[in-house]
């Protein structure tokens, strides 16, 4: 098949502005293929690589005696004594939810139960805190249905509680909704999984659902901003399935018990890419993946479409060698997939094979540490005025007001769709 040719709007749409592409050029000294323009665009957005608030984010505290394990990882782990660790996760899945309430918001929660897991730790608990546009606005009772679906649908049907959340409504939400979750496991302190690769020649296996093309270059959607052109970004946004990821739970917990994994990693933003690219850069190695070997649920599908496809409900594992048995049979048993689709390797590169031919071949290390770090100009929000002298108001209009308005009023028409 051949591929599109480079051009400055295909550069545009996949969110690469024209200096970091010439990044791209000095970093591998020619011009990238098709795919490797799509590996580089899904690394280099706001979603994986955090360029526009890492100068942010590395002043907040991270470290402290409890802490096991800070930024970086696959989900935070704090130690909670007797033996054991909370491991706790929060994520945005705003994009996704305002395009595609139901899928958006179910596929948020999805993920982060994902990341609690690949850590060793089995999930206890969801939370959710919503923002929505004001009740009268036409697009706010069509995100409210569907996000509140969404959450329920996968929570209830993965069995893990909703223990709390808040629901707001203002008018600084009618364009763009905010959908946080947070998913809390335990695991004992001394048997965390991490995601760094380690030992050359040692097999990349890929576990869980299939792949397809729900979900390609989403994580470049949730890096964009919006425009008349968004309802166009709906096959952007991944399909989850709950009943398989309550198996992958369960297999991977079960795997984690026969020490065969040397790391693990979820398959969430940019999906085969990220995952590989991670887990090979933290542990100072390259990686090598053949596509054929992928288990795909669709036919004729490209290197492309497979190394940006978010798929829901995947994983990625460094396997020890002599395990390999022992780890298929469980993963059949629960009805997965288990392939072996790689090898890490030695080189300080990203291999990617396809029909016999190197869809890509760049510098691994450069995927993650290269990515553009901007210091956005930003200006200081003014001091608010003293503020006037309220109005008499009787108490008890003061607490109907309070209780009638949508940000305070019951919300147990939400919560009461949550086990």
């Amino acid at each position: 098949m051949n591929e599109p040719q480079i051009t400055e709007e295909l550069i545009a749409a996949h969110g690469l502005k024209p200096d970091e592409y010439q990044r791209i050029l000095e970093i591998i000294g020619r011009e990238p293929s098709f795919t490797e323009l799509g590996i580089f665009s899904a690394m280099w957005n706001e979603h994986c690589s955090y360029k526009s608030s890492k100068k942010w984010l590395r002043t907040l505290p991270t470290t402290g005696p409890q802490v096991i394990c800070g930024p970086g990882e696959n989900a935070g782990v704090v130690d909670i004594g007797d033996g054991q660790a909370v491991v706790f996760k929060m994520e945005s899945h705003n994009h996704p939810s305002y395009i595609e309430p139901h899928q958006g918001a179910a596929t948020g929660v999805g993920g982060i139960l994902r990341d609690v897991f690949t850590m060793g730790a089995r999930p206890i608990a969801a939370m959710d805190a919503l923002s929505f546009g004001r009740p009268e606005h036409p697009k706010t009772a069509h995100l409210v249905k569907g996000v509140v679906e969404g959450i329920g649908a996968y929570g209830n049907a993965f069995g893990v509680p909703n223990v709390g959340g808040e629901v707001r409504f203002h008018r600084s939400y009618d364009g763009n909704c905010l959908v946080n979750a947070f998913a809390a496991g335990l695991a004992d302190s001394d048997k965390i999984f991490y995601s760094a690769a380690s030992g050359v020649g040692m097999p990349v296996v890929y576990l869980g659902a299939k792949t397809g093309r729900d979900g390609v270059g989403g994580a470049t959607m949730a890096s964009a901003e919006f425009d008349d052109t968004i309802e166009e970004k709906r096959p952007t946004v991944q399909v989850g399935d709950p009943f398989t990821e309550k198996c992958l739970l369960e297999a991977c917990l079960e795997l984690m018990q026969t020490d065969s994994v040397i790391s693990i990693q979820d398959m969430g933003a940019a999906g085969l890419t990220c995952s590989a690219v991670e887990m090979g850069d933290k542990g100072g190695l390259g990686i090598k993946l053949v596509l054929d070997a992928v288990p795909q649920r669709e036919t004729a599908m490209t290197a492309y479409e497979m190394m940006l496809s978010e798929s829901q409900e995947r994983m990625l594992m460094v396997l020890k060698p002599e395990k390999e048995a022992e780890a298929r049979a469980i993963f059949e048993k629960w009805d997965l997939d288990f392939a072996i689709v790689g090898e890490t390797i030695a080189e300080d590169r990203f291999l990617i094979v396809h029909g016999n031919e190197v869809k890509a071949d760049l510098p691994l290390s450069k995927l993650s540490s290269s990515a553009p770090e901007y210091d956005r100009p930003w200006v200081e929000t003014p001091a608010a005025p003293e503020m006037p002298a309220l109005p008499a108001i009787a108490p008890i209009a003061a607490l109907k007001a309070l209780i009638g308005s949508p940000s305070y009023a019951h919300k147990g028409w939400v919560w009461e769709q949550y086990d």
